[in-house]
């Protein structure tokens, strides 16, 4: 199953950031912590050149928190900042404050040694569709700044937020890049929701998740469902539309209704922590 999505606001909100970089200090690049590498825009690495940088492991607490550090120290290894966060939290945005002002310490003191004084930090918030931005503004502020949605696409502007007397952010949309190169990549964001199902399959894509549930951890089917989970993908999922009542006319199984559930729980997190992604596949390719 090949995904791509790149719907045409998504080009005027990439023109539209561009201009708006030179105003920034810092970018702050949000991805969701079960799949970094697919919920990384390969544009941003050019958007953000010579800006600082501070990557944040949203959702965190849907994805394995063993892998969540492993993350967090391969970016550390390429010289960016990161930090693991649940943007619902608001202990979990503490830490964010010190290491924007960390990231921008440098040019901080030359503000300063040119006589500079109290200009807020520029901050640009970047992510793709469904990454959490509005509910980690909000979090951060304090205070209801952006609209949230559980769907992708919900912000199709830009605003300024003052988050303190230190910090200024940029909103900006959530953007896709125009073909996603690996197949796995348009995979795993139509797996986390980045990607609208409307133009996903989803029958096909619950058994994605199936076959790498099956290959990764086969407990967590067997312990949510009841189910055996030794059979192929269209079968497992069978067994769960008759575990959870997912039926037609007549008694038969409802595949299509079962394949929506099953997504929603691991979207939730009601299949337990899951990361799609580690640093280690990362560094093999």
């Amino acid at each position: 199953m090949n995904i791509q999505w790149y719907p045409g606001h998504m080009t005027k909100a990439k023109r539209m950031m561009q201009e708006d970089i030179k105003l920034i200090d810092i970018v702050i690049e949000l991805l969701d912590a079960r799949a970094p590498k697919s919920s990384r825009n390969p544009d941003i690495d050019t958007l953000a050149n010579g800006k600082s940088r501070l990557v944040l492991l949203n959702k965190q607490d849907l994805a394995d928190q063993s892998v969540n550090q492993k993350w967090s120290e391969y970016f550390k290894g390429k010289g960016i900042l990161c930090h693991a966060v649940d943007a619902r939290r608001n202990q979990d945005m503490k830490p964010v404050m010190q290491l924007i002002e960390q990231a921008c310490k440098e040019k901080t003191e030359r503000d300063r040694a040119r006589g500079i004084l109290n200009r807020p930090i520029r901050a640009m918030i970047v992510g793709i569709p469904n990454v959490g931005k509005s509910t980690f503004i909000n979090s951060f502020a304090k205070k209801a700044c952006t609209k949230v949605g559980n769907k992708p696409g919900v912000t199709k502007g830009k605003q300024w937020i003052r988050l303190s007397k230190n910090v200024e952010l940029l909103d900006t949309p959530g953007i896709l890049w125009p073909k996603f190169e690996d197949p796995e990549v348009g995979l795993h964001l139509a797996m986390i929701g980045s990607v609208n199902d409307d133009v996903v399959e989803l029958y096909a894509l619950a058994l994605h998740l199936i076959e790498f549930l099956q290959k990764n951890d086969c407990n967590t089917l067997a312990e949510r469902y009841n189910i055996d989970v030794t059979g192929e993908a269209p079968y497992i999922l069978e067994q769960i539309a008759l575990a959870r009542s997912c039926l037609k006319k007549g008694g038969e199984a409802d595949v299509d209704k079962a394949a929506k559930l099953l997504l929603d729980d691991f979207r939730s997190g009601r299949l337990g922590r899951i990361s799609l992604e580690s640093p280690e596949t990362e560094q093999s390719e």
